[in-house]
């Protein structure tokens, strides 16, 4: 039987930073992963690019369920500490809108950095390896595998959410915070396409491929700007993926079709101007001409001159550009979600080093934690900076 200091379960983002920087400080370290490769979120993330963190993190770009719990470890581990290990590496990377962070050639020179450093610590990782069984010793823990048994004073659950199964993803880290106790919130899916009602689907799913920048706010009043594209099964694009995460199914969403007019008063100019200017005619000229088409039929708006629409119609036409309210049936779910919203409860942890309140030397770290960042390289800023509190934790 095989004993180390530490044992961390998840070859992924939050688990190898975390092995390599308890590696550093002369723990022995095993990190144990059943898939075939480490860190395969990791590879397929920002097509293949990895959107590894952002130059503008900010605790308000988080969900949780506590909202002051991410900022211990955010302002620990900056998003800039990070940026400084890649360039370290001498990894190129390239900065797009709103601060995020790319890898120029591969998602795998940002992997390759995080195995590089496990490396140098000393670090061993054992893939292909399933876990069967994990006991409470009187001092640390006993796991039972497919590769033996091992024992660590300290366990660190680096499992990850159930987003994209087809990666490996499982609840196994819920089961395990179960095992000891900890309460662990209700899962969904999250940073996730939407799904067409069957009657919006056969109206404009013709559409799919279509993509306009738009404001989509929901029910509970937050609001983003980004590009909405739609699709043979309903909306996606960036602002789609922000959204979703602070959805709740029944509600609509609202979709402000231009967010950069001012509507009522260019539309008003555009009737003085040219008064027996068709509706559709209008609306093309600030929206794709199909989509505006289209949209006009859904809404029940006559394709009539300007001049001749009534007041209320009027009145209804800036309302609904504006505020276009659509009820989604659903979402793609896990399958595509990039992030897990829910899991381990934070009231269960500390929020200095991801340690348990209740189990003398169990950690989580990462998703599979109740944290789920925005779209954007906030989810892996989490992943580093968690994995870096609990690898520091004194007590690891």
């Amino acid at each position: 039987m095989q004993k180390v200091d530490v044992i961390i379960i998840g070859a992924g983002a939050a688990g190898l930073m975390c092995a390599a920087t308890a590696g550093y400080r002369g723990k022995q370290v095993l990190v144990l992963d059943n898939a075939k490769k480490a860190g395969r979120k990791i590879l397929i993330s920002g097509g293949g690019k990895c959107n590894f963190t952002n130059t503008k993190v900010d605790p308000s770009n988080f969900l949780c369920q506590n909202p002051h719990f991410v900022k211990s470890a955010l302002a620990r581990y900056p998003s800039s500490q990070f940026i400084e290990l890649v360039e370290r590496h001498g990894v190129a990377f390239e900065q797009r809108k709103h601060g995020q962070l790319f890898a120029l050639n591969s998602a795998k020179d940002i992997l390759d950095v995080l195995l590089t450093e496990c490396d140098w610590a000393g670090v061993q990782i054992q893939l292909k390896t399933e876990i069967t069984k994990i006991n409470k010793l009187d001092q640390g823990f006993q796991l039972v595998t497919s590769a033996g048994e091992y024992q660590c004073d300290s366990l660190v659950v680096a499992t990850g959410g159930l987003s994209m199964p087809k990666l490996g993803a499982t609840p196994f880290g819920y089961k395990i915070a179960e095992q000891f106790g900890l309460k662990v919130l209700p899962t969904s899916a999250g940073l996730v396409p939407f799904t067409w009602h069957q009657g919006d689907k056969t109206l404009l799913e013709p559409l799919s491929g279509i993509s306009m920048p738009v404001a989509v706010s929901s029910v509970s009043g937050v609001e983003f700007k980004e590009d909405m594209l739609l699709t043979h099964r309903g909306l996606s694009g960036p602002v789609m993926l922000q959204i979703s995460s602070y959805w709740q199914a029944g509600e609509p969403i609202y979709i402000n079709l231009l967010p950069e007019l001012d509507v009522a008063a260019t539309l008003n100019e555009l009737r003085e101007q040219q008064p027996k200017l068709s509706l559709k005619n209008a609306l093309s000229r600030f929206l794709v001409k199909r989509f505006a088409e289209t949209w006009l039929a859904q809404q029940k708006f006559a394709d009539s001159p300007l001049n001749q629409i009534s007041h209320s119609e009027w009145a209804r036409l800036g309302q609904t550009l504006t505020r276009w309210p659509l009820l989604m049936n659903g979402t793609e779910g896990y399958r595509t979600a990039e992030v897990t919203l829910g899991g381990v409860d934070t009231n269960e942890l500390s929020s200095k080093d991801m340690s348990t309140k209740k189990v003398a030397g169990l950690y989580f770290i990462g998703e599979v934690v109740d944290v789920s960042g925005w779209l954007g390289g906030f989810n892996f800023q989490w992943a580093w900076a968690s994995g870096v509190a609990c690898g520091l934790s004194e007590n690891l």
